[in-house]
């Protein structure tokens, strides 16, 4: 039970010190849980975020109850939900009751301004992450390239480009098994 509870407040503490939602929630969440932790591998946390997000809900919860799942089965995935759940739960609670007689002064303006900030460069500081780590040959480049443009000019949905990224893998993978590979196969060195 111990276990449990020190699963909820790690959860706790990421989802209360975590501003800007689930994407800004990924760099500390691969800190607590794959660098300090060593719950599971950044790769993993990486794979967690991309099932999180072809999933129903919100991201950080639905990578919060995998890495609890993992971790302690079905008490484990209960308690990092609840976790994730609760300091976002009372904020708004707090914030609902005084943000009418706050809202207007400059000071909190500025501070959320500033949070906004802070949030794109963490955000901005997980995509280069990422990239070194995803992006391995020139494949990678192009699912990037066409993932970038069907989400930011065709405003398709995040799980159609994943899952059409997915299959193009697959087939790209089928491909080089056959000794079919193409000039998409060039080794991991050759980009760095």
């Amino acid at each position: 039970m111990k276990e449990i509870w020190r699963i909820f407040l790690i959860f706790c503490r990421i989802g209360g010190f975590t501003f800007g939602g689930g994407y800004a929630m990924l760099p500390i969440i691969q800190k607590e849980i794959a660098e300090e932790r060593k719950w599971a591998s950044e790769e993993e946390i990486i794979d967690y975020y991309a099932i999180g997000q072809c999933t129903p809900g919100i991201i950080a919860i639905n990578t919060a109850t995998m890495i609890g799942y993992r971790q302690k089965g079905v008490l484990g995935a209960l308690a990092a939900t609840a976790g994730m759940v609760f300091p976002s739960l009372l904020i708004i609670t707090i914030i609902a009751a005084f943000f009418q007689r706050f809202q207007e002064y400059q000071l909190v303006q500025n501070a959320f301004e500033g949070i906004q900030i802070a949030v794109i460069a963490l955000i901005l500081d997980i995509v280069l992450k990422m990239w070194k780590r995803s992006v391995k040959d020139y494949f990678g480049i192009l699912v990037f390239v066409l993932g970038f443009l069907m989400l930011a000019f065709f405003r398709l949905s995040p799980v159609v480009v994943i899952l059409s990224s997915a299959l193009g893998g697959i087939i790209v993978q089928i491909k080089r098994n056959k000794g079919l590979g193409s000039s998409l196969d060039k080794s991991e060195g050759d980009l760095r």
